[in-house]
């Protein structure tokens, strides 16, 4: 099992050495930002390295939304950092599910995906596989429910994308991480990748707020239980840097193994 963290753009098989990660994951962005991937200087290295690399989409990305400004520009976006992580050699690139706002349709949020994919196969498809992440918050969320998921994934499940489950969203999100495999498993079929996360808020809180493994209000058994049952590479998406990542890397290397 290939176990890593998210770190910071700037050297990322360096952050890697320091963590003794097999798996990186990072922005080739501001996360926040509008703006199209530039080529990395470090493109070679990273594509000729025994490490994992993941890349995780902005923020701004919403595929889902009714709002043609934003999710026309979504579209483009997704596309071109797809693109940015196949020069990288990525694995995958990590999409958060997107939502409509208060009042709307869901199922056009759910459509909206279909037409996204439409989009991308139209152009040859991305040049990345897309795994999209369960989300934190929102009644209006495409992904932060199972029964939302289970929507989703039959507007879209025909353009096989990945999937990308993250225990703090999941906890916050307010679904049981005992069963939280199997029951994705049903919908979607695969775990791509975990992002192996604590959170700082209570069961069903809808925030997004990520801590160490053995902090916060998360049994740390139940994130390995999960490591365990997903038999997917893992992320740690964990505060205390280099020395806070470490800790919670060989935590789960101790209880789940190489």
């Amino acid at each position: 099992m290939r176990i890593g963290a998210h770190v910071d753009s700037t050297d990322p098989l360096g952050a890697a050495t320091a963590r003794d990660a097999e798996t990186v994951q990072f922005f080739l962005t501001d996360p926040q930002a509008w703006k199209d991937p530039a080529p990395r200087d470090d493109a070679e290295a990273l594509r000729a390295s025994g490490v994992d690399v993941y890349i995780h989409a902005p923020y701004r990305i919403n595929v889902a939304t009714l709002n043609n400004r934003i999710r026309i520009p979504s579209r483009k976006l997704l596309m071109s950092h797809a693109a940015g992580a196949a020069d990288v050699g990525a694995r995958g690139i990590i999409v958060h599910g997107g939502h409509v706002e208060k009042g709307e349709d869901i199922a056009t949020g759910f459509d909206n995906w279909r037409k996204a994919f439409e989009y991308a196969a139209k152009a040859g498809g991305f040049a990345t596989p897309v795994l999209i992440e369960n989300t934190a918050g929102g009644d209006n969320a495409c992904a932060r429910r199972f029964d939302a998921l289970a929507r989703l994934w039959d507007a879209i499940g025909e353009f096989e994308p990945g999937f990308c489950l993250d225990t703090c969203h999941a906890h916050a999100g307010g679904e049981d991480l005992l069963t939280a495999v199997d029951r994705i498993k049903a919908i979607t079929g695969r775990i791509d990748l975990i992002h192996a996360n604590g959170s700082r808020d209570d069961f069903d809180s809808g925030r997004d707020r990520h801590d160490n493994l053995e902090s916060g209000k998360i049994d740390p058994e139940l994130v390995v239980a999960v490591v365990r049952a997903a038999g997917a590479p893992v992320v740690v998406e964990t505060p205390g840097g280099v020395e806070g990542q470490a800790a919670d890397i060989t935590f789960l290397r101790d209880r789940v193994g190489r």
